[in-house]
């Protein structure tokens, strides 16, 4: 069960909020796992930390992860977000 980190230098709310939009085009959030464009998420947090703008994803695979990113990536390119999400395994998970 990966952990998914996104915290590039310079990264800003404006920018998550844009990637947002073009992962789904008719929300403007995404508040269920099924609002992803694969299958997969377990869990997603968004918020500004002190030095920037921070993404924290758990995947169930580490291929969800793997499809996520071929859909991510290259938005966040064209949004000119640099740096390559920090990939971790999970050592405890917990949910309500």
């Amino acid at each position: 069960m990966p952990v998914v980190l996104i915290s590039p230098p310079g990264f800003t709310q404006e920018q998550y909020e844009e990637s947002i939009r073009r992962l789904h085009p008719d929300k403007s959030r995404l508040e269920s796992p099924s609002d992803w464009p694969v299958e997969g998420l377990l869990a997603h947090i968004a918020g500004e930390g002190e030095n920037g703008f921070r993404v924290v994803d758990v995947w169930e695979s580490e291929d969800a992860v793997r499809r996520f990113g071929e859909v991510l990536i290259p938005i966040l390119r064209e949004l000119g977000v640099e740096g390559e999400p920090e990939i971790y395994p999970t050592h405890t998970f917990v949910s309500a």
